[in-house]
């Protein structure tokens, strides 16, 4: 189970490396220097109001099927025609719902087109995360990897096309970027239904009522974990554009800061996909064989993650300005956002365990209070501090979550401490802060930061040559 897990991690690793961030910081980026900071900063808050409501397109199910299929693989078969024709009927309550919301908080006509839009992307994703969470079920993390990287790697083709070849008389906009968008996202789901319909018993598509509210039933728990984590993570952007007097530039200052935050989101979100069926299978069979894993992996990606924040803080000036045409009012929130993200690899590994254990009562309480707090503090601070306030509040609201459910963990699954591992987290930290004041005059400070933080993380066993050693001489 290690040796699975790592291959697999290196694979999407490998995938995302490659795509997501040219798409990212190619495209995305491309698009909010053309377009400028306000008009993406409008997009930026409705792209969160639509994600804030795709609870209602998934109602946990892809995280109750997930558990389902890595348990119960062979029932979990007959499910995925009931519950996809099922999903059409929550696509009509969500967009329904995300309408009669905008028109509730304000938005003008055309703002509420654009919205329209996103709802339909939503569903398109959400749709293709439902089949991936078969693949992470069936243990298919190759199909898994592919769909995880082929709606971007279709947007640097299209995007980049609009973008880059002024022959083809596209006139770049917002409006436009959300058509290519659903472009992708709809072919994306073509495959992903391709490769996975085979696995799948006949019929594809079939209603049965009694059988969705069974689902439903089972899965509002999950549901309601989802909402509530999209809330404390998502309403940021929204109540920035709304209560701060510049709202639309402001959330697009914040915008160019969360970016790399997001692209690292989705790095963790990769080892939150594959750390959640096999945290489900042992939790089945043996408790005490998850420590193991649980180990390795937080210490791959707290180690990792420790690193590229703290590179990111000492050079957040540079690598904005790389990136963006005017950056430096981005900075402060940039920080904080990049700061806030050792919470959130905290809670890709702990929360993860818990949700795979079923403690769903737990995670829905810290979160109700983790957006208390986010509410709270960000209604105080965004008039005053716009994006860097909101940004700052992120940080405090991931801190407050990540560390209820690290010591919970602690105690349900009776961790022990390892003290070396702490002296080591400490000599990593430590390590980095004296390279930085050592060379902070140096032109090649960054490279150096980068090559000296991956050496310690092989010195201090955060990577391990062993694992690495396994992957190249073993094949699953």
């Amino acid at each position: 189970m290690q040796r699975v897990f790592f291959s697999n991690l290196v694979l999407m690793i490998f995938l995302n490396l490659l795509i997501k961030p040219l798409s990212l910081f190619g495209i995305d980026a491309t698009i909010q220097n053309r377009v400028g900071a306000a008009e993406y900063g409008l997009y930026f808050s409705l792209l969160n109001f639509s994600v804030i409501l795709n609870m209602l397109l998934d109602f946990g199910i892809n995280n109750y099927t997930v558990k389902c299929i890595a348990q119960n693989p062979e029932e979990a078969k007959t499910y995925f025609g009931k519950i996809i024709s099922f999903r059409f009927l929550l696509f009509g309550l969500y967009i329904l719902s995300a309408l009669i919301l905008a028109v509730f908080v304000g938005y003008d006509k055309n703002q509420i087109y654009l919205l329209g839009l996103m709802s339909i992307n939503q569903f398109l994703v959400m749709t293709t995360a439902y089949c991936r969470s078969h693949f992470s079920g069936f243990h298919f993390f190759k199909y898994d990897a592919l769909i995880s990287v082929l709606d971007r790697t279709l947007l640097i083709f299209f995007g980049g096309a609009i973008l880059f070849i002024p022959q083809l008389g596209f006139k770049i906009s917002i409006e436009l970027f959300v058509w290519v968008q659903m472009l992708c996202y709809g072919l994306t789901l073509f495959v992903a239904l391709l490769l996975l319909l085979k696995h799948i018993e006949r019929p594809f598509f079939t209603w049965n009522l009694s059988f969705s509210y069974s689902i439903i039933k089972k899965s509002i728990p999950y549901a309601l974990l989802i909402v509530l984590m999209l809330l404390y993570t998502r309403i940021d952007g929204v109540m920035l554009e709304r209560i701060h007097p510049n709202g639309a530039y402001e959330s697009g200052i914040y915008a160019q800061g969360f970016r790399l935050l997001d692209a690292l989101f989705m790095f963790g979100m990769i080892f939150a996909s594959l750390l959640f069926p096999m945290f489900s299978k042992q939790l089945k069979e043996s408790r005490e064989s998850i420590i193991e894993l649980l180990s390795n992996a937080g210490n791959l990606l707290m180690g990792g993650s420790i690193l590229i924040v703290f590179v990111a803080i000492t050079n957040g000036y540079y690598l904005l300005n790389l990136v963006y045409d005017h950056a430096s009012e981005s900075v402060p929130a940039f920080q904080w956002l990049m700061l806030s993200f050792l919470s959130i690899c905290l809670n890709f590994i702990f929360g993860t365990l818990l949700t795979a254990n079923g403690n769903l009562r737990f995670l829905n309480s810290s979160s109700f209070i983790g957006i208390l707090i986010n509410v709270l503090i960000n209604y105080f601070l965004i008039p005053l501090y716009g994006a860097a306030g909101a940004a700052f509040t992120a940080f405090i609201t991931q801190t407050f979550i990540s560390f209820f459910q690290f010591v919970y963990c602690i105690r349900l699954f009776k961790i022990k401490i390892n003290w070396m591992l702490v002296l080591r987290y400490f000599l990593l930290i430590s390590s980095l802060l004296i390279v930085r004041y050592l060379f902070k005059k140096n032109d090649f400070v960054l490279l150096i930061q980068i090559l000296t933080g991956t050496l310690l993380l092989f010195l201090l066993s955060f990577i391990q040559l062993k694992n690495l050693k396994s992957l190249l001489l073993k094949n699953e």
